[in-house]
């Protein structure tokens, strides 16, 4: 038994100096490539971003004159910063997958099911493609992506603030008179919560290194969370040691927010036009954040600390009938599910290994189904004519085009709110067996955003009552038309002569173009679309359903030929082949 042991701690060991070595020799190639690549791209474009962020701010309609000022006069400090805090998050960010990369990778080498898994480290990190090469190539994928949000994403937030308003829209100003009170309640609160606030960490602290010590060896005798695999153990031992360190960090994080805490108080008190209320929220805040630590603590629920309102009663300023919708939607979702009334349906699967844990944690499944909708509909759209070579081409060759990069997928989910209205889903059902609902909807900033809406307009569709004849015709009239106002919809052959219906429709399908727009902002949207597109597009030339141009093809032939060694074994690939991804039927 004392061999057994010592051959297990030598094991452990081994591993950890396998991790060690991984780090060391894979680390500084990546940290080279996303530090250079980013901070290029971010330094070169940045002039380009300066002078077009102050002609969009001067020519823009929607913003008014005050705050156009104001914007003016203070955009210079933000825009000098940008560059610096660039280049100082891409070496930060190129340590960070420097390291826990090729670090997850070590995990991955060593799950369960691997017999010899000391050699099997070995190999898998410094000679597998699994290892050294996808670690690097992720590393490009990393830079291609910030270059996306640099050039494009940050161009297409620039072409909104410089489109025309609608007749019912208000510029965005500033009141000089309400400004007075704001600094001056900025100017109590800011010492007053930095104090309260500091305080309160401080007198908690304790608790957090206690409890924290004692969740962590619960988890070391249950072999649970950081523990779970056992080279894991290693590092989760580092942990238990290094805990003060962490109390100590969330310490100063709470002095840092506490700033926060005091200028936001100012900005109630703008809101409400009440010197009263941003003093109110300036109380409110410490209660509010006692109760959040006794939460995070597992203390009592609430907080001993007082709580006055710091909002008018009836202000529709801050919460706007779609925002109580769409919480009325989502709890009655809630509800239904928790209640049974509906027969569960499969939900996606537990990961097994550590990483697919980490991507677990991801919205990748949601992601894979938008993309795999958007082929399999735009195949259809293809052999109907709704879709041309010429709207692919534009997309391939400009990065250009509405047409496929918004329409497309707003069809899809279109297409899945239809469906889910009429199998009569409290959430949305995205294939025969799968439905997202709000408890097993990703938890992602992003994707929480979305799942209000979505659920809104799935009841909106769901009382509409739409037939099968509405259905198809509703699929060329999102992909042709400009669906402004009920008279574009006079000509197109629609069913249905109800002028509200057709406004309702055509409210939906233009908020979904809106949902979808912002998606297409995220870098990894664009660069996975770019690849769906390229894939359609040859696809659609081999079976003769459209005729290409030569120059276009050989250039998506090249690019595909690329991606295929670039896109192997990184991480958008892989979430959609460990056993987590979900199989679309959505036609």
């Amino acid at each position: 038994m004392f061999f057994f042991s010592i051959a297990t701690q030598s094991m452990h060991g081994a591993f950890a100096y396998c991790i060690l070595f991984a780090a060391l020799l894979i680390g500084p190639v990546v940290v080279a490539i996303v530090f250079l690549g980013d901070s290029a791209v971010i330094v070169g474009l940045w002039p380009a971003h300066f002078v077009w962020t102050y002609c969009c701010v001067l020519t823009t309609k929607r913003i008014g004159p005050v705050l156009k000022i104001l914007a003016v006069v203070f955009l210079p400090l933000p825009l000098l910063l940008l560059p610096v805090l660039g280049i100082a998050g891409s070496l930060l960010v190129g340590i960070g997958y420097g390291v826990f990369v090729p670090l997850m990778a070590t995990f991955e080498a060593v799950g369960e099911g691997v017999a010899d898994k000391l050699s099997h480290c070995f190999l898998r990190n410094a000679m597998s493609q699994d290892g050294t090469a996808s670690t690097i190539r992720g590393a490009c994928v990393v830079v291609r992506d910030v270059t996306d949000f640099c050039f494009h994403s940050y161009f297409s937030f620039m072409d909104e603030l410089s489109e025309k308003m609608g007749d019912d829209e208000e510029p965005i100003d500033i009141k000089l008179s309400y400004l007075p009170r704001s600094f001056l309640v900025a100017l109590v609160a800011v010492p007053l919560d930095v104090l309260m606030i500091t305080g309160v960490a401080l007198w908690k602290s304790p608790c957090m290194l206690l409890k924290g010590w004692q969740r962590l060896c619960e988890d070391l005798v249950g072999r649970e969370g950081p523990f779970l695999e056992t080279v894991c153990v290693p590092f989760a031992g580092l942990a238990i040691v290094l805990w003060p360190l962490a109390v100590i960090a969330g310490v100063i994080a709470s002095f840092l927010s506490s700033f926060f805490f005091g200028l936001h108080a100012g900005l109630v008190a703008y809101q409400e036009a009440s010197f009263q209320m941003g003093l109110s929220y300036m109380i409110s805040a410490v209660a509010l954040y006692d109760e959040y630590t006794n939460d995070l603590l597992y203390l009592r629920e609430g907080s001993c600390l007082p709580r006055p309102k710091y909002r008018k009663a009836g202000s529709a300023k801050h919460e706007t009938g779609r925002d109580k919708d769409e919480h009325n939607v989502t709890a009655a979702c809630a509800e239904k599910q928790h209640q049974g009334q509906r027969k569960h349906r499969r939900v996606l699967h537990r990961s097994k290994t550590f990483m697919e844990t980490i991507q677990r944690l991801r919205p990748i499944q949601i992601w894979d189904w938008l993309f795999r909708s958007c082929e399999i509909n735009g195949r259809i759209l293809l052999g109907e004519g709704l879709i041309s070579s010429e709207d692919i081409e534009e997309f391939i060759t400009k990065g250009k085009g509405k047409k496929l990069s918004i329409k497309l997928p707003a069809w899809c989910i279109l297409h899945c709110l239809i469906r889910s209205a009429k199998h009569d889903s409290h959430g949305l059902l995205i294939s025969d067996d799968v439905e997202v609902t709000n408890f097993n909807w990703p938890k992602d900033k992003v994707f929480d955003w979305m799942l209000g809406p979505l659920l809104v307009l799935k009841e909106q569709m769901k009382k509409l009552e739409l037939t099968e004849d509405e259905e198809l015709c509703l699929q060329k009239l999102v992909m042709t038309n400009a669906n402004e106002k009920p008279s574009d919809w006079d000509d197109c052959g629609f069913p249905s002569s109800d002028g509200v219906k057709r406004a309702q429709l055509q409210a939906i399908i233009r908020r979904l173009q809106g949902i979808v727009a912002n998606m297409s902002r995220i870098p990894s949207f664009r660069r996975r679309f770019m690849s769906l597109a390229r894939a359609l597009y040859l696809e659609a030339i081999d079976a003769g359903t459209i005729d290409g141009s030569r120059k276009v093809e050989r250039k998506v032939k090249a690019d595909i030929a690329s991606e295929k060694l670039q896109s192997r074994d990184v991480g958008d690939t892989k979430g959609s082949s460990n056993g987590t991804s979900v199989d679309v039927d959505m036609v």
